[in-house]
């Protein structure tokens, strides 16, 4: 059986390169404006409020020991304290914040230490993570999981520890972490995307047949059938649960498996247009310049030459 967040995360390559230790004494806070790339916290010892910023409002979530979350996307956001609220965009921030070997310490240096989390920025190696970044939510937050808590203590015993090759070991923990937490689809708190809608037994049919008949002619009737839903109820429920609607969705899959074979240079580009339901070479130009802001020859060749796409 096809599984869609396991295509998604494939071809998204998620690695954890990067991470510092962060203990914090209340009352702090701190914002970090956004940086380009994905963000994740695992919450060693403590509790903490987190607000990732959104386009039109913003979510607070609160940390406890054991929680993992992820903010996939490029977005700013703010930690704090449970003694007060996240700063606001724009809003002033004094707690002091000390570099310490590993990491950093935030607010008053000689307090007792409410909070210790791993924090850091995940890398996706595939060149389509805009894309790809954009069917998954715009958070993730994981708690109660007895694996993903199994894998936290296992990075906070390799933090704290000073045993060989502790950072590839690190490395490698985080990024299982990583992937544990796409697939925790079930028990996973997240906003509008692919993980949510995969937690719909009705909606994860037809995600389903999606991606593992993308040259199919689709459409919401078709799709709503397969779900065994009226077309008004899959749509509105598709639409709610993913933060698009079903045939935007299709549309985004189809382009990345279009970008992957281009890159690839296996095939002529009137059969990758086949293979993700185009009966033209033109008609898949068409929709694949409007998505991807060049024509596929072009995309192909700025591939091989190690152009930027």
């Amino acid at each position: 059986m096809v599984d869609p967040l396991a295509e998604v995360v494939a071809l998204l390559r998620p690695e954890a390169p990067f991470s510092k230790l962060v203990v914090a004494s209340a009352p702090w806070a701190v914002r970090r404006t956004e940086t380009g790339r994905p963000f994740y916290f695992v919450v060693l010892e403590g509790q903490c409020h987190l607000t990732i910023d959104g386009p039109t409002q913003s979510d607070t979530l609160t940390l406890h020991a054991g929680d993992f979350a992820l903010i996939p996307g490029a977005r700013s956001f703010a930690t704090s304290s449970l003694d007060r609220q996240p700063p606001r965009e724009g809003e002033i921030v004094t707690t002091p914040i000390v570099p310490m070997p590993g990491g950093a310490r935030v607010g008053d240096p000689d307090g007792a230490i409410d909070v210790r989390m791993l924090v850091g920025n995940c890398v996706f190696g595939s060149a389509d993570a805009s894309l790809l970044v954009s069917l998954l939510p715009q958070w993730l937050h994981v708690r109660g999981e007895q694996r993903l808590s199994t894998l936290v203590q296992l990075v906070g015993d390799e933090s704290r520890a000073d045993r060989p090759v502790r950072e590839i070991v690190m490395a490698r923990l985080l990024e299982v972490l990583l992937i544990e937490a796409f697939r925790s689809s079930a028990s996973t708190a997240a906003s509008p995307g692919l993980v949510r809608a995969l937690a719909d037994a009705r909606l994860a049919l037809a995600l389903r047949c999606m991606h593992g008949r993308p040259a199919d002619s689709w459409t919401v009737v078709q799709l709503a059938r397969e779900a065994g839903m009226s077309r008004s109820a899959f749509f509105a429920r598709f639409s709610a649960a993913v933060g698009v609607s079903p045939m935007e969705y299709l549309l985004a899959w189809r382009m990345a498996l279009a970008r992957q074979m281009l890159r690839q240079r296996e095939l002529a580009i009137a059969e990758i247009a086949e293979r993700v339901g185009y009966s033209s070479v033109s008609t898949f130009g068409v929709a694949f310049t409007r998505h991807v802001g060049m024509p596929p020859g072009r995309y192909a060749r700025s591939a091989l030459d190690g152009v930027p796409t």
